[in-house]
């Protein structure tokens, strides 16, 4: 890199940091996730706005590729996190409403958009199999770390609703990633044999791997050694990440498959090492990423046909989702409220989307025009959670649900809006 690169790079970096940073928390006045407005950022210097001469002015080719890779170091940092955070946190109770929500929440949107992808939605490269799986999974995603961060800003901790909906969207993003991966497997273009090996890497790393790193955590605790083993989480992330990249598959699951066997706790990487790492992901690299990703948007050649698209993936996304979470929510015994809720939150699609979204651009499994309408859509979803919570969810009924915790919420009768002696149920 000349040093004209690196001052380049660096004045780029700053103002990307700086619109990321000044539109990210405007939206979160507005109660909305901070990740929305850096999105918007993006495309606010993306081809939707600004002429080619001045995208290229603003992110030359060289300088372009750098923030890609720093962008991707921190999705890869991201989703380590996140798969610790699953490891400390796993659901356990309230079964039949996780599944049901789960299911319903997954199944209904994934059918729904294969059907779209079959017949009505088309890249320009031609329908193919991994087009159609691709769409069905991006369609079918709840994002976790969004969902959240609203259940936490919206002071929901502590109700049954919020147990259920961290749950479901855990384990739907277990289901998400996989479904990524079987899609790139089915993949004509991938190179099909290396991808035999990663039932053997799956095998290695939960069988040999985590055990060892287990051990190695109970003689760390014994010892009493304090330091955090960051070389040992970061070297095995990137390593991890290595061997899916060569598989054929994508850095983020061997990051997401390093941070469910790396121990959590004492010995391990404990809680303060992840706020850490979590910091410099969060505040440095994960905003250069949705930068990036939002500047590939490009709406300003949609046309009628592409708002009547959009209109159609909307109405799977946003319908598929609510029809499925709220019938599978009502299946476990859940009042008509508490599975309307359910679902508002589990249409939150945001951060782990567009991560999705991104890979199928990269892999060729989704064209520009299609990925623009996709993160729209990302963005919408995610937006319109906020509004609905406060009609669905006033904080007399958190509160009400909160003082309930201790009963099930399925064999509870509705709670009520207004006291006893005025008689209107909820």
């Amino acid at each position: 890199m000349t040093s004209a690169q690196s001052v380049t790079l660096l004045l780029v970096l700053a103002a990307v940091l700086v619109v990321a940073s000044t539109l990210g928390s405007l939206l979160a006045r507005f109660g909305q996730p901070a990740v929305i407005g850096e999105i918007l950022a993006g495309i606010l210097l993306g081809p939707t706005l600004l002429p080619d001469t001045v995208q290229r002015a603003l992110f030359p080719a060289d300088i372009h590729l750098m923030l890609s890779a720093l962008g991707n170091l921190g999705i890869a940092l991201f989703l380590f996190l996140i798969g610790q955070e699953l490891t400390r946190h796993p659901p356990r109770r309230q079964t039949r409403a996780v599944l049901g929500t789960t299911f319903g929440s997954i199944a209904v949107p994934f059918g729904l958009a294969c059907l779209l992808a079959a017949t009505v939605v088309e890249p320009s490269g031609g329908q193919s199999l991994g087009h159609v799986l691709f769409l069905g999974t991006a369609m079918s995603v709840t994002a976790f770390p969004v969902l959240a961060r609203i259940v936490r800003d919206r002071d929901l901790l502590g109700t049954p609703v919020a147990g259920i909906s961290l749950a479901s969207a855990a384990i739907g993003d277990l289901i998400a990633w996989s479904m990524l991966a079987v899609t790139i497997m089915l993949d004509s273009g991938r190179v099909q044999w290396r991808l035999l090996l990663v039932l053997p890497l799956l095998g290695v790393v939960f069988g040999v791997v985590r055990p060892l790193l287990d051990r190695w955590a109970r003689w760390r605790a014994r010892q009493g050694r304090t330091q955090e083993p960051y070389v040992v989480a970061l070297a095995g992330l990137l390593s991890c990440g290595a061997a899916t990249e060569w598989l054929g598959l994508h850095l983020l699951f061997g990051a997401f498959l390093f941070g469910l066997v790396m121990p959590a706790g004492p010995g391990g990487l404990g809680e303060p090492a992840g706020r850490r790492l979590r910091l410099v992901t969060e505040k440095l690299l994960l905003p250069v990423y949705f930068v990036v990703a939002g500047a590939r948007v490009d709406l300003s050649r949609l046309g009628a046909s592409g708002l009547a698209e959009f209109g159609a993936i909307m109405l799977v996304a946003v319908g598929g989702k609510f029809i499925g979470a709220t019938a599978g929510a009502g299946w476990s015994g859940l009042d008509w409220r508490r599975s309307a809720v359910l679902a508002t939150l589990l249409n939150t699609r945001g951060l782990t989307e567009l991560i999705i979204l991104t890979t199928g651009l990269q892999l060729g499994l989704l064209d520009q025009r299609l990925y623009s309408l996709m993160v729209l859509m990302a963005v919408l979803t995610t937006l319109m959670a906020g509004p609905l919570l406060r009609v669905l969810y006033p904080p007399r009924l958190v509160a009400a649900d909160r003082d309930r915790t201790e009963a099930p919420i399925s064999d509870q009768p509705p709670v009520p809006t207004e006291p006893a002696a005025g008689g209107v149920r909820a």
